[in-house]
């Protein structure tokens, strides 16, 4: 019977939905083994990842703890992988840098890598209209989901503003 579920269970999620995810972080992966980023995972419990560059070598450290979401775990490897593609890194001592600067251009990256906005357009004509269905569809968090329809429908990432 568990069996008989399971395969149930299976079957009622499109191939492209079971497939997105995995290949989303084959991406990923793929994208930081090309350009030389080092992805190492750690214990970074407060901000869960970050990303550095020492003399030219790129680094990315996820929290262990999202080896058990892969939601987040592609968000947040999106999201570093961003600060290593545009060289958007900050200073933390110096107030001249602006921080948001550089996370907001790691979050364009980020959304262009993981959904493209024709991607977006066809999950909506399915019928994936709420936040919640649409983060589900591209496994994705709802945080990060709300920073996709801002950037696609208003071209910049204030989710505060519309939602």
């Amino acid at each position: 019977i568990v069996a008989l579920l399971i395969m149930i269970l299976w079957n009622s999620t499109s191939k492209n939905e079971k497939r997105g995810s995995a290949n989303k972080m084959k991406t990923l992966f793929g994208y930081a083994d090309k350009n030389n980023i080092q992805i190492e995972y750690g214990r970074l419990p407060e901000n869960k990842s970050i990303s550095f560059s020492i003399t030219d070598e790129d680094y990315v450290i996820i929290d262990y703890s999202l080896l058990f979401n892969q939601k987040e775990e592609g968000v947040h490897l999106a999201h570093e992988l961003g600060h290593c593609a545009t060289g958007s890194f900050y200073n933390l001592y110096s107030p001249l840098d602006i921080r948001m600067k550089h996370e907001i251009r790691a979050d364009k990256w980020a959304i262009k890598h993981l959904i493209s906005e024709e991607d977006l357009d066809a999950a909506i004509t399915n019928g994936y209209t709420e936040i919640w269905s649409l983060a589900e569809y591209f496994d994705v968090t709802e945080d990060f989901m709300k920073k996709v329809v801002c950037w696609y429908t208003y071209g910049n990432l204030d989710t505060e503003l519309y939602f």
